[in-house]
């Protein structure tokens, strides 16, 4: 069985995780801390603050961003449903904008048009929430204009997308956005087990999530309400959360991400191995813009003809011969839980083009090229 996604976990890595069990510390140790910051200096923001998933750092983001009841977050119909119920959890409302369909991301022209017509209803979305599908970037410098013009603030999805870049800027950087979260889930470019980071620029923001993240309380005397007791005085200024990271989560981060350049050139060595094999199939296969660099956390193919029932087969005939594909994703507003938001599928024409067309390829770095061919012959018999 080949899997679109596996993680590679190294010596070092099981080295790095034995030390930390060997310590006084497996949590709220100095792990963590160094975890952070060695995010924050590859991507070049000021500030990061890790947790237990990227879920959790997305809702700390909102709540930072003083998204609650009667505001409304937009983001992508064609993402994992963690980049929607961030809102749902603050008590917001959600809504979608379509995909661009060479991208597969936010489609700037039609996020232009919906703020237009937002503005007009009074009804502007509080945070957009942009996701870089597959480690490919928005285009962020466009999405950075219209929230200044707009108001609203911007939430980088950045969990394909860790060791990407827009227009020579770092993704993660937050150059273009208020807040940008990775993950590290175990399919994801690093692992940590499970884990999430938001990195920001903005030292409020910052704080912000960091008391979030742990039951809303601080040790800061300058943020108190009242006189400190003693030595061993904290408060809860706020509802908070337990979201904090592990140090054993983040010793495996921070070893990882020592391989992450190791792991960014294999995937990308493999994705130009597919677009070679494939490029006479009835296949579009992934664009990327030239002016940026891809995480390429996915390669996803699409059938170049709408026929759905075409689309089932090729994805049962791959999964029948031990090549694990996936799609991602299905529209989240098809999700039970959304409709009754009243979202209609017409709504969304390239997000169900995207859908009925789209299947996930196996891309890992671990992966071989015996492995690859495998998976090029199955997809080459599925198509015939």
């Amino acid at each position: 069985m080949i899997p679109y996604g596996r993680q590679d976990i190294s010596k070092a890595d099981i080295e790095a995780v034995v030390s930390v069990l060997q310590s006084d510390y497996l949590t709220q140790g100095p792990v963590v801390g160094r975890f952070e910051r060695a995010v924050a200096d590859i991507v070049g923001a000021r500030y990061a603050v890790a947790s237990n998933s990227a879920t959790s750092s997305l809702h700390l983001a909102c709540l930072a961003l003083g998204v609650g009841p009667g505001d409304v977050v937009w983001t992508t119909p064609v993402t994992f449903v963690a980049s929607a119920n961030c809102a749902r959890y603050c008590g917001a409302g959600i809504d979608f904008v379509d995909i661009d369909l060479k991208s597969y991301n936010i489609s700037v022209s039609r996020l232009s048009d919906k703020l237009r017509a937002a503005r007009d209803s009074g009804r502007l979305p509080k945070a957009l929430v942009v996701v870089h599908l597959a480690g490919h970037s928005a285009d962020m410098e466009r999405i950075r204009e219209l929230s200044r013009e707009y108001g609203f603030a911007v939430i980088e999805d950045a969990s394909h997308a860790i060791g990407g870049s827009y227009r020579s800027t770092k993704i993660g950087s937050c150059a273009f956005s208020d807040i940008t979260v990775f993950s590290f889930h175990p399919v994801k470019i690093v692992t940590s087990g499970e884990g999430g980071m938001a990195l920001t620029n903005d030292a409020d923001l910052a704080r912000s999530m960091a008391r979030l993240n742990s039951h809303g309380i601080t040790r800061e005397t300058a943020e108190m309400k009242q006189e400190p007791d003693g030595p061993w005085y904290y408060e809860q200024i706020g509802l908070g959360f337990n979201y904090r990271m592990t140090d054993i989560h983040a010793a495996l981060g921070l070893s990882q991400l020592s391989r992450l350049e190791e792991f960014l050139a294999r995937r990308h060595a493999l994705a130009a191995r597919y677009d070679a094999a494939l490029s006479d199939l009835p296949l579009v296969l992934p664009w990327r813009d030239p002016r940026d660099y891809s995480g390429f956390h996915l390669y996803i193919v699409r059938l170049n003809d709408g026929d759905q029932s075409r689309h089932r087969s090729v994805f049962e005939k791959l999964r029948a011969n031990g090549v694990l594909v996936n799609l991602h994703y299905m529209p989240v507003y098809r999700q039970p839980d959304f409709q009754q938001f009243g979202f209609k599928h017409s709504d969304f024409p390239e997000a169900e083009a995207y859908y009925a067309t789209a299947i996930t390829i196996p891309l890992f770095p671990t992966m071989t090229e015996p492995q690859q061919d495998y998976v090029v012959n199955a997809l080459r018999e599925a198509l015939r």
